[in-house]
């Protein structure tokens, strides 16, 4: 666990006592870089500077806390003489902490100016440096820190040297069962629903959960005591070829001088598994989606009972017809009472009543039941039953109305 917190607000509290200054508060924003963010855009900070008349100064422990870069320097400074507030930098290597006050003359300021430049290029020595460090470890395909993809968990590297990944019993089962839902055709949407459901952990929580660290954390301004699963989620674990074992970088992976993938663990995914997986999602999000649902007579017109969604055709495999069925979990939602029935026994059923609704004997089409405001539910069955269950459908179950368009 780092100490730098703890020895920030001790530099912080000493500085106060030194200029004669009371602590009102305390701005914490933990994890969130000065070289990327600028003072205005971290969470906690930003909602004090946005109110500058509660309080005549703010106290950083050195410069390098409140900025690593000289536009964020001038900003901050900016700010100051525009809101009349005082910035102090604690300077554990001098007996005075740095003081800029609104009306700070040019050597203050321009001191200000040469600590950020200075903090600007170490981080980006610091950066350069551990560019060419995870370099060098995504060629010899050890870990170098960071999140753990998920269905992953740290283990020592075989080498005996860093780390690598190893198969995580708890959330490979988890990955298992979230791509046989994918090829059963549910949702990303209705798995997320399911595993939210169940209680899994997304990747980030699981990870901080193995570091012994807590769940959550701020996203958008909000704070989490745990995150949840998206779609989006969903879609980054099931795209990433990490799921084959492979170092990534950038989303691609990470291959050697003759072109084979750096492996960083086990495989949780054969090639051919990862790539079926890919194409079902490729389609999904090209809006590309089988002819048969396009085309079913009763898209629209029949609905479930049990949770008044709509149907959905469904092909059996090795069986010359399908079904209608309720999709509700396709949708991210619970149905008491989901319905299922033989699509041509329904279709036969919609028809046959539509003729003597209308007196007609000509063809149906799914354009004039859905015209005419045809609805068709279909309560669930029962289990079990003998042969007399294939003789056809069980009207009992089924309701059928004019005029109500769905």
């Amino acid at each position: 666990m780092t100490t730098s917190p703890g020895r920030q607000r001790t530099s912080i509290q000493l500085c106060a006592r030194q200029l004669g200054f009371t602590l009102i508060a305390e701005a914490s924003d933990l994890g969130v870089s000065a070289r990327k963010t600028s003072p205005f855009e971290r969470p906690s900070l930003s909602s004090w500077l946005q109110r500058p008349d509660e309080y005549e100064a703010i106290v950083w422990s050195h410069v390098d806390r409140a900025v690593r870069s000289v536009v964020h320097m001038s900003e901050l400074i900016e700010w100051s003489q525009q809101r009349s507030t005082t910035l102090v930098f604690g300077m554990p290597e001098e007996p005075q902490p740095l003081v800029v006050t609104p009306q700070a003359n040019g050597d203050a300021v321009r001191r200000c100016m040469r600590l950020a430049y200075a903090a600007e290029q170490e981080t980006r020595a610091i950066s350069a440096r551990l560019t060419s460090a995870h370099e060098v470890l995504r060629a010899t395909g050890r870990y170098g820190g960071g999140l753990v993809p998920f269905g992953y968990k740290k283990a020592p590297h075989p080498s005996g040297i860093g780390w690598c990944l190893a198969p995580d019993p708890e959330t490979v089962t988890v990955v298992r069962a979230i791509v046989d839902d994918v090829h059963s055709g549910l949702s990303l949407v209705a798995i997320a629903h399911k595993l939210e459901t169940s209680g899994v952990l997304v990747s980030r929580d699981r990870h901080a959960h193995l570091q012994g660290r807590p769940t959550g954390g701020r996203r958008h301004g909000r704070d989490f005591e745990r995150f949840r699963w998206t779609a989006g989620s969903l879609s980054k674990i099931l795209r990433t070829p990490a799921l084959m074992g492979h170092r990534v970088h950038k989303g691609k992976t990470v291959r050697d001088a003759e072109g084979a993938p750096v492996l960083i663990g086990p495989p949780l995914l054969t090639e051919e598994e990862f790539q079926a997986l890919q194409d079902i999602l490729s389609t999904r999000s090209n809006g590309v989606h089988p002819k048969h649902r396009e085309t079913s007579l009763l898209i629209r017109v029949a609905h479930c009972a049990g949770c008044g969604g709509r149907m959905y055709f469904a092909a059996r495999q090795a069986y010359a017809y399908g079904d209608y069925a309720c999709r509700a979990a396709a949708r991210g939602t619970t149905c008491p009472a989901p319905a299922a029935i033989r699509a041509d026994w329904l279709d036969e059923y919609t028809v046959s009543r539509y003729r003597e609704a209308f007196a007609t004997d000509g063809e149906v089409t799914r354009e004039q039941l859905f015209r005419d405001g045809v609805r068709v539910t279909v309560a669930k069955g029962r289990s079990g039953g003998g042969p007399e269950r294939l003789a056809g459908p069980d009207t009992s179950r089924l309701t059928f109305t004019i005029g109500s368009r769905p």
